[in-house]
């Protein structure tokens, strides 16, 4: 006879663990399925490239994570979590040698932009005063499920009308026309141009802008803090949370199935033949297309919904490398030096080529690289005196990257930091490479590298995440939540997807309510595909 629990999540990637959290809060009894031998997800750390050198294995820095709302209130520094802050937050490094610099020091920053053009810096105080004004409602609003009444309300209250329809403009800008907007120099408007392509868009993209700036604006307010001990240290504290809570975890368990009855979730199967009933609800934290697609089946499924799957757009395939150096990284500026994050090799329009190179299908022959030094942010990473290093580009999403491709891209990318820093590659005293399909086998939804969970363009946000719908955790079978990052609010390791999918799951499940919350849901998805 099947096991039976409350809550089957399938995933242990940070999604899946926060929404097992938040549910065992509630009393449920959890089990999380985790088709790999580690927790985590994209949340991992290990020794990869030397002895001694501790790498992050996908994500490193944390403004989202450290900021969220979902992340603060699981309270993990009572389970062994705590933070560090490099020196300074950014810098970006310009072709000509000159650099711009964001610091949590907000006079630092100024400064800094100032020497692009007379006037940005007080333009950068004004743009965080108006920033830190909105800060929490707008936080508020993107980690809550869709839609966000309340942090819409609050920040309306504040805006008012002039200011609310002039923030909505805002929001579907490209960076390239947000950045000349607000300040006269490229220091500022690289700072925010930079940060937008830590997405798959390109400075041009619709809806770009607002991404540069929330980065660029929580590294003014929060930095981009990393985890002592590695982003392992994320994911431990929430696995230790969840224990203590008496949630479950198996590994090594690959569902193939989510059992389904009368249109309600009712388990998973694994391959090999294994199957857990569930009393309340199926959570997944896997790409939206391996859910409906895979362990549903379209058969199952609103004609309608499996046609608009064929429209959903993953986000551009990634190279990582890490690296062990004998030495700090020898930085041609200064201002690199201390930075925890450096973005390299391109101006504003040499990001605009290179975007170009990767929406034409082709591999740019000179990459936009994101640094982090993680020793310079946790002096844990690595013995004194060293950096633990790496640094990540992206190509165009393709499932058959070859292993001669990604060496190709590394010797580009090797190239870019010699120039930027020279005797770079005489410090390698070891390198790990981790190309699109090396990052799928390691983590089975970074599929194609895609390590977004979809691309970040507006036409897949919000209430158009996964797909044309109510931008909401539940699914067209009752009982089953969307609990990844191919879910609103989208990528990041800041809990948003799989806090939405607990919350819809404890609403569903309300003794007085939940038929209703049922019937309502139900009703806009027959309206939707139908």
């Amino acid at each position: 006879m099947a096991p039976m629990v409350d809550v089957v999540v399938i995933g242990a990637g940070h999604n899946g663990l926060v929404a097992a959290n938040l549910l065992a809060d509630a009393g449920w009894d959890v089990l999380v399925l985790e088709a790999t031998g580690a927790p985590g997800g994209a949340v991992r750390s290990g020794e990869v490239t030397a002895p001694g050198y501790l790498s992050d294995l996908f994500s490193s820095f944390y403004p989202l994570g450290y900021a969220s709302p979902v992340m603060r209130g699981l309270g993990l520094t009572e389970h062994g979590l705590s933070w560090r802050h490099a020196p300074e937050v950014l810098t970006h490094l310009l072709p000509d040698g000159r650099a711009a610099t964001l610091s949590r020091r907000l006079e630092t920053t100024a400064a800094s932009v100032e020497e692009f053009a007379p006037g940005d810096g007080q333009r950068w105080l004004d743009a965080y005063a108006e920033w830190a004004d909105l800060s929490k409602p707008l936080l508020d609003a993107l980690f809550t499920p869709f839609p966000p009444v309340a942090g819409t309300l609050a920040a309306l209250r504040r805006l008012r009308t002039a200011g609310a329809l002039r923030i909505a403009r805002r929001l579907v800008l490209p960076s390239r026309q947000l950045g000349g907007e607000m300040f006269e120099g490229e220091g500022a408007q690289l700072l925010m141009a930079g940060c937008a392509l830590h997405t798959d868009l390109s400075p041009e993209d619709a809806g770009s802008g607002v991404y540069g700036w929330l980065l660029a604006m929580l590294g003014q307010e929060f930095g981009w803090p990393v985890p002592v001990g590695g982003a392992q240290q994320i994911t431990d504290a929430l696995v230790r949370r969840l224990r203590a809570r008496g949630g479950r975890i198996e590994y090594g368990v690959r569902v193939d199935r989510v059992l389904t009855a009368r249109g309600r979730a009712m388990g998973v199967s694994s391959v090999g033949g294994r199957r857990w009933r569930a009393r309340r609800a199926v959570v997944a934290d896997v790409p939206a297309p391996s859910l409906y697609l895979n362990l549903v089946g379209g058969a199952l499924l609103p004609p309608r919904l499996v046609a608009d799957l064929e429209h959903f757009k993953w986000d551009g395939s990634t190279v990582k490398v890490d690296w062990a150096l004998a030495g700090p990284m020898p930085w041609k500026h200064s201002a690199a030096v201390g930075a925890g994050t450096i973005h390299v090799g391109a101006d504003l329009d040499g990001l605009t080529k290179y975007a170009a190179a990767l929406a034409c299908g082709e591999v740019p022959r000179h990459p936009f690289l994101l640094v982090g030094q993680m020793t310079t942010a946790d002096p844990a990473h690595s013995p004194p005196g060293t950096e633990s290093l790496w640094a990540y580009t992206h190509l165009p999403f393709r499932p058959n990257w070859t292993a001669d491709d990604v060496a190709g891209h590394v010797a580009r990318m090797e190239a870019v930091l010699e120039e930027h820093a020279p005797g770079f590659g005489s410090l390698v005293v070891g390198r790990h490479v981790a190309g699109p399909a090396d990052l799928e086998r390691e983590n089975p939804s970074l599929v194609g590298g895609a390590v977004g969970g979809g691309t970040a363009a507006a036409y897949q946000q919000l209430f158009l995440r996964p797909i044309p719908g109510l931008g909401r955790a539940d699914t067209p079978i009752d009982r089953l939540y969307l609990a990844s990052s191919s879910a609103h609010p989208g990528g990041g390791v800041h809990g948003g997807p799989g806090a939405n999918a607990a919350r819809a799951a404890l609403a569903r499940d309300r003794a007085l309510t939940g038929a209703a919350y049922r019937a309502l849901i139900a009703a806009a998805h027959r309206a939707i595909y139908r």
